[in-house]
């Protein structure tokens, strides 16, 4: 089955924020992980906590080729059923992988800007949303 515009941006994003954690000093765990609640697309980590990553991708820019942040907000995409969706597979994550209760986690949003034109994206990385 082919895959539709919107599933290859998304692939491309990801790749693009497991690069972006990786210089950062997160080791990637995991990526698309995925039960029929919910799914975590990248989960990674650094020593003092676990990060849970929603990746959120946009291919649109305006006509100067720069991205302009008051028209194209990916997170407005992260609407409250989508995070109840994430926290319940989160969840499940940590139970499954018998991850201990004490060890620290977040969710984390990575909002990338892609211009294909350019080739070059930029990533925003919003940490800890839900506190």
């Amino acid at each position: 089955m082919a895959k539709t515009e919107k599933r290859r941006i998304g692939d491309i994003g990801e790749d693009i924020v497991c690069k972006y954690l990786e210089n950062k000093g997160y080791f990637v765990r995991e990526r698309n992980y995925w039960k029929p609640w919910g799914e975590i697309d990248i989960v990674a980590e650094k020593p003092d906590f676990i990060s849970f990553v929603e990746v959120k991708s946009v291919s649109r820019s305006n006509r100067a080729g720069e991205f302009s942040r008051e028209t194209i907000r990916p997170e407005e995409n992260m609407h409250p059923a989508k995070l109840k969706r994430l926290h319940r597979a989160v969840q499940t994550y940590l139970i499954e992988k018998k991850i201990p209760e004490s060890r620290a986690w977040q969710i984390d949003l990575a909002c990338v800007f892609l211009d294909f034109s350019t080739k070059r994206a930029r990533v925003e990385l919003l940490e800890n949303i839900i506190a």
